[in-house]
């Protein structure tokens, strides 16, 4: 049991530290990608709900975006988008939310997703 409770330890600050090595700036050119169904600067949905606000937001709560019922059910588990859960969900939606309607395949390059989560999470 301890071994394992170290090993997590372990795994989420190695993981703290990836995020904070995102650059803003480079996410900000990543975010393009993103931008035919997301917005960030402010409330306003498109096809997919508004991505300004998501660090640490709970999943499935933008008021007014009718989520998928895949994603309602995986906000049932109290899940939030924290670095950790973006990253999962960035690198391959469908495997962390198997019924998403999103259909983008997600960003394969751990960099770019380490720049996107630090573009995110400076538009609160």
């Amino acid at each position: 049991m301890k071994k394992w409770v170290i090993a997590a330890v372990a795994l989420t600050a190695m993981s703290s530290a990836s995020f904070a090595a995102g650059d803003a700036a480079k996410g900000e050119a990543v975010f393009k990608k993103c931008m035919a169904c997301h917005q960030n600067a402010d409330a306003t949905n498109k096809v997919g709900p508004t991505l300004k606000g998501v660090v640490g937001r709970a999943a499935a709560s933008v008021a007014d975006y009718n989520y998928s019922d895949g994603m309602k059910e995986y906000a049932a588990t109290g899940a939030k988008w924290d670095e950790a859960a973006l990253d999962a969900y960035l690198k391959d939606p469908k495997a962390v939310v198997a019924k998403t309607k999103m259909a983008f395949a997600g960003v394969k390059d751990d960099a770019d997703r380490a720049d996107l989560i630090a573009f995110l999470a400076a538009h609160p």
